[in-house]
């Protein structure tokens, strides 16, 4: 196996072994022709065992004549790089395959009665689905989505924001109709662009979404509760970028603790991560995919953000080195838009500056399948030790690691917010039973309930505490 562990280790996205040359049956690994075509290429390995070992080919000769011939007839249109190569690897004669990603996508496994097209995901071929399948027309036509022309009219929209938010951020106006073309966004005397019905007022596309929900927990659903809040925006991309980041700040909250220098502001989630995040799931989606939508997921204890189609090329983020990734951008216009209006850098540096405004322990993450893209934001004021009762969180505030939460009850609740040491009997309380009614939470602390119903009245004018739900059947819930 030595000769081959310059190559590989395991089967992944641009290699796949087989142990033979299946004549009978082609389809086995001419779909993976197909799907290397398709996308950035690859190399099929021929005597080498799922696992990896060399185990040889009987005729390494007759094998690249029946492999090359196969090819020729079974995949259209026709593949132009392909290079054989044989190999020894402990003694054994193997085949590489190298196919070359091609520019007249789609490429078509055309056999058995079929004609199918296959794409790479992960370390797999798989048959496009109609989402897949329309990108690789439009890179055959080397065209782009957001290129495209619509059948819906410029003199018919308004750009009222998109010109406002130019000038704002140049202090240059837009010269109409010259600038709609030069930016992408207008073919001919009057026919919009994709990309430029995006960004009007009353944009008719109907997949440009955003769907925005904040979750009672730590997953989807619940008991008593589903979502403490939700939001559904339908609009053009600038207008979308907004209302979601209004919608996260309104879900999160800021703590601040007093230093001698004055205090120092600890938002749950930094906000030039959560703006890079959307800006990236908003420019690089799949508008193609009908009737999508981005979701915004806030959980107790994260954000997510998912973005309809995975990478461009079909590999997965999860498998690929951050800073190492090739831009590659599904919609240009889209791309060059928000550059313009200078909410995104050109560079494409945006992953990598989310990573950045987060401590390296609590690294964001990235995740891709065929059909979305995931980005996962860590709430950094999130106490790990917070364990589930029910559908809602409770608070142990006497934990080893949610100190913390004791000093911000002992200097902040008692600074200008009533008597600390009742505040701390209170959310003692809380936190051992969230559903205690105001009359339970003067039992269990001792305290007289005009006591109580003071701190409490203090406690949610300050934001520390919420109350979900109602007053006989709803429960508390601490944000400290």
């Amino acid at each position: 196996m030595a000769a081959l562990d310059r190559f590989l280790m395991a089967e992944a996205t641009e290699y796949e072994f087989k142990s033979a040359v299946e004549a009978n049956k082609p389809r086995s690994w001419l779909k993976t022709v197909s799907a290397f075509a398709n996308g950035v290429g690859g190399s099929i390995y021929f005597g080498v065992s799922d696992d990896g070992a060399a185990i040889g080919l009987d005729d390494a000769q007759k094998a690249a004549e029946r492999v090359s011939e196969l090819i020729k007839a079974r995949i259209e249109p026709a593949v132009k790089n392909v290079v054989l190569e044989p190999l020894n690897a402990d003694g054994k004669d193997i085949l590489r395959v190298m196919i070359s990603g091609g520019a007249n996508t789609p490429y078509y496994y055309a056999g058995d009665g079929t004609k199918i097209a296959y794409y790479r995901i992960g370390n797999e071929s798989a048959q496009a689905p109609a989402a897949v399948l329309n990108e690789l027309l439009l890179k055959g036509l080397h065209q782009t989505f957001d290129a495209l022309e619509t059948k819906y009219r410029f003199s018919d929209y308004s750009y009222t924001l998109f010109e406002a938010t130019y000038r704002q951020k140049t202090g240059l106006a837009i010269d109409k109709p010259r600038d709609y073309r030069s930016f992408g966004m207008l073919m001919g005397d009057d026919a919009l662009t994709y990309g430029g019905a995006l960004f009007a007022d009353q944009c008719p596309i109907y997949q440009s979404r955003v769907f925005c929900t904040r979750w009672n927990g730590l997953k989807k659903g619940g008991l008593y509760v589903d979502a403490l809040d939700s939001d559904e925006f339908q609009s053009n991309a600038i207008s979308l970028l907004t209302d979601a980041l209004k919608f996260v700040r309104h879900n999160s909250s800021v703590k601040w603790k007093k230093t001698g220098a004055g205090r120092i502001e600890m938002p749950d989630y930094p906000s030039e991560a959560v703006h890079e995040t959307l800006v990236n799931a908003l420019v690089h989606r799949d508008y193609m995919i009908q009737g999508s939508e981005i979701h915004v997921d806030m959980y107790d204890d994260r954000l997510e953000i998912v973005s309809p189609g995975g990478m461009p090329d079909g590999k997965r983020i999860q498998d690929l080195d951050i800073d190492d990734i090739p831009s590659i951008r599904r919609n240009p216009i889209i791309c060059d838009l928000f550059s313009r209006l200078r909410l995104m850098e050109r560079r494409g540096s945006g992953l990598r500056k989310i990573i950045d405004q987060y401590p390296e322990d609590t690294e964001p993450s990235f995740r891709s399948t065929e059909q979305s893209f995931v980005v996962t934001l860590e709430n950094l004021n999130y106490c790990k030790t917070s364990a589930p009762r029910g559908d809602y969180v409770g608070y142990d505030i006497n934990a080893d690691n949610c100190d913390d939460i004791g000093e911000y009850i002992s200097e902040d609740i008692s600074d200008g917010m009533g008597d600390g040491n009742n505040a701390f009997l209170i959310l003692s309380a809380i936190a051992e039973e969230p559903r205690s009614t105001q009359k339970e939470l003067a039992a269990r602390t001792g305290l007289p309930a005009r006591a109580v119903a003071r701190e409490i009245r203090r406690l949610r004018d300050s934001g520390v505490i919420r109350r979900y739900g109602s007053y006989k059947a709803g429960f508390w819930g601490i944000d400290i």
